[in-house]
């Protein structure tokens, strides 16, 4: 059975920084496209950030997030520098057995096995 457990998130003030974590179990991690999606209230779970061999972003994070992988530790990261207010979510990861990044990898509906979610909330 797989398993997703994501941790790192909590508080912080504008301009800070986080890493979250998403450590895996139950899969062959490194035949996985990892992804990182976030949900505010009220709104839709959106991309952030995926992970094959090569690396893609939202626009909204570009240049401020980092995703990361260790197929060793079957943990993919989200590094996340100069935090604004409006990336305050729930934090997501998601695998999808795939060994190719595609655009289909910016949906939801890609994904087959999903995290619970560790809550990001940035002041300001």
């Amino acid at each position: 059975q797989v398993h997703l457990v994501e941790s790192g998130g909590g508080l912080v003030q504008a301009g800070g920084s986080l890493r979250l974590s998403c450590a895996a179990s139950g899969l062959t991690f490194s035949s996985y496209i990892m992804g990182w999606f976030r949900q505010a209230p009220g709104k839709e779970r959106e991309f952030v950030a995926a992970i094959s061999w090569i690396t893609e972003y939202a626009d909204s994070v570009k240049g401020r997030f980092t995703i990361s992988r260790d197929n060793g530790k079957n943990t993919v990261y989200l590094q996340m520098n100069s935090l604004k207010p409006e990336d305050t979510a729930v934090y997501y990861c998601a695998a999808d057995w795939e060994s190719r990044l595609r655009p289909s990898h910016r949906t939801t509906g890609t994904y087959k096995y999903w995290g619970q979610g560790t809550q990001v909330t940035v002041s300001s």
